[in-house]
C-alpha cells in the first residue's frame, strides 16, 4: 500500500469518513497516534525488564511549563496495593489485572521544599495558575507515556476515577501535602482474544476551526458523528447509543462526577490553596 494511502486509511477510520491528508506521507508515530484505542483487556504477559524505565524517559520527554517539572510518577505493580486502588476507582477490574499502574501526580510538594531549602516561602504556589501548570504537565507527560507504550507494543486506558477519591488514593502511595493523582493508566499487552477497535471522533470542522471559532453546520456534523457512534457501538456488542446522547448522560447531573463535585474542596484540604 503507498503511504500516502496507508495514512489516509488509517484517518478515515478513525473518522468513519474521508478526510483529505494531502501528501503527507506515513510514518509509525502517526500509526500509534490514529491507531490509538483505550486496552481494558490485559493479557497475562509480563512486562519487558527496562520497561517503566523507558515509559518515565519518554514521559520525562514532553514539555513542561517553564521548566518546572512539577509531577510525579508513580509506579504501582503490587497486586495487593493495585486491588486496593482499584476499589477506590468504581472497581474496575483491569486496574488489578493490568500488569503495571502508572499514576499521574501534580506535584508541587518537591517545589514547596525547594523553596523551604532556600529558605522562602514561594507565594505563588498558592495559586490556580500554579495548580492548572502541575496538572497540565502530569498530563503532557502521560500522554507521551501513552505513545511510547503503544510503540512497545503496550495497551493503556486512563483512568480519571482515580480522581473519585482522591485523598484515600494519596495515602494509598504516601503522597505529601501538596499533591494529588491527575488520572492513573494502566498498562499492559493488550488481550489478543478480545480486540478493540478504533473509536470514531467527532468530524474535523466541529473540532477544528480556522482563524475563528464557528458554530456553522454543527448540528448536521454532529448528528452524522451519532450514527458513526451506533454503528462502532453494534460492532463492539454494546448499547445502542449516538455520542449526543451519551454526552448528556455524562453531564446530565452531578451524581455522574462520582464525588468528584468536591474536588475543590478536597483539593484544598490536601494543601492546595487555589486562590
Amino acid at each position: 500500500m503507498p503511504p500516502c494511502s496507508q495514512l489516509e486509511a488509517a484517518i478515515n477510520e478513525r473518522y468513519r469518513e474521508t478526510v483529505d491528508s494531502g501528501r503527507i506521507e506515513w510514518n509509525p508515530t502517526l500509526g500509534h497516534m490514529l491507531g490509538h484505542r483505550s486496552t481494558r483487556a490485559f493479557s497475562t504477559a509480563e512486562l519487558k525488564p527496562g520497561t517503566i524505565e523507558v515509559l518515565a524517559a519518554a514521559a520525562q520527554s514532553a514539555p513542561t511549563s517553564s521548566n518546572t517539572q512539577s509531577y510525579s510518577i508513580v509506579a504501582v505493580q503490587d497486586p495487593s496495593r493495585k486491588a486496593r486502588l482499584a476499589s477506590l476507582a468504581d472497581n474496575q477490574g483491569f486496574i488489578a489485572t493490568a500488569p503495571l499502574l502508572l499514576l499521574w501526580v501534580a506535584d508541587l510538594a518537591r517545589a514547596r521544599a525547594v523553596g523551604a531549602e532556600g529558605g522562602e516561602d514561594l507565594e505563588a504556589l498558592d495559586y490556580l495558575e500554579t495548580w492548572l501548570v502541575a496538572s497540565i504537565d502530569a498530563m503532557l507527560a502521560a500522554q507521551n507515556a501513552v505513545v511510547a507504550a503503544a510503540s512497545l507494543g503496550l495497551g493503556s486506558v486512563y483512568l480519571g476515577s482515580m480522581r473519585n477519591a482522591p485523598e484515600a488514593v494519596a495515602a494509598e502511595i504516601g503522597l505529601p501535602r501538596g499533591s494529588y493523582v491527575v488520572a492513573g493508566l494502566s498498562v499492559g499487552y493488550p488481550d489478543p482474544d478480545r480486540p478493540t477497535s478504533v473509536k470514531p471522533r467527532l468530524p474535523q470542522p466541529v473540532v477544528l476551526h480556522r482563524e475563528q471559532w464557528t458554530d456553522a453546520g454543527q448540528p448536521a456534523l454532529i448528528a452524522r458523528h451519532d450514527d458513526h457512534m451506533r454503528a462502532f457501538r453494534r460492532s463492539q456488542g454494546l448499547p445502542d447509543a449516538g455520542w449526543s446522547q451519551m454526552l448528556r448522560d455524562r453531564f446530565r447531573n452531578v451524581a455522574a462526577l462520582r464525588g468528584r463535585d468536591q474536588l475543590v474542596s478536597i483539593l484544598r484540604r490536601m494543601g492546595f490553596a487555589l486562590r
